[in-house]
């Protein structure tokens, strides 16, 4: 009595923890299952380890298992399959577009060849139409100056002649009367004009 007036009251709690403590046989609740299995010498196994819970392990198990194979089956591996299958024909697509591309490209760059190619070759066959039809322009209006030029040197070669032929009778009349006074101081007489004139026209035209 002494004892428990030093020490004072215990509670509740400390008395329901004391068989626990003193490790004597206390039942503890099993978590899952429910049952209590009882602790000796302060230890015991461990719920999962408990040969006795196998069947309902197993169970859990394969209700578990089954479970999941079911949502996988028909929940994730169709929607898999069919975010695969989108994914498959989009990958078709893009290479069937990109071929349809890479032919259309090819042909519009045979295409351009093409065209360039006819381009030159008109270009070179307009170049050598012009190149004719300049030379045949050039041709004629070369023969017509020449023509023309003929005509004018005719023209020029009959005023030199006309010129000539006055220049000359000026000149034949000039040496006449030059003679004429050259004589008459030399010889102090007259000459006939008719010699004379025939002696300047002979010493001109020799």
């Amino acid at each position: 009595m002494a004892q428990d007036q030093e020490t004072g009251p215990r509670t509740e709690a400390e008395g329901a923890l004391e068989p626990v403590a003193a490790g004597q046989g206390a039942e503890t609740l099993h978590t899952e299952t429910g049952a209590a299995y009882k602790a000796e010498d302060g230890g015991g196994t461990f719920p999962p380890f408990d040969p006795s819970t196998y069947p309902s392990q197993l169970l859990w198990l394969a209700i578990t298992f089954g479970l999941l194979y079911y949502l996988m089956s028909k929940v994730a591996l169709p929607r898999i399959s069919d975010i695969l299958e989108v994914r498959r024909d989009r990958i078709a697509d893009d290479i069937a577009e990109a071929e349809r591309l890479k032919r259309e490209t090819d042909d519009a760059i045979a295409a351009y060849e093409q065209a360039l190619a006819e381009a030159k070759s008109k270009a070179h066959a307009i170049a050598q139409d012009t190149r004719k039809s300049i030379g045949t322009e050039i041709e004629e209006k070369r023969k017509a100056i020449d023509a023309e030029n003929a005509e004018k040197m005719a023209e020029a070669e009959k005023r030199i002649d006309a010129t000539r032929e006055t220049a000359l009778e000026n000149v034949s009349e000039i040496a006449v009367d030059a003679t004429q006074a050259i004589v008459k101081q030399l010889i102090g007489g007259r000459t006939a004009k008719k010699d004379i004139e025939a002696a300047v026209s002979s010493a001109l035209r020799g």
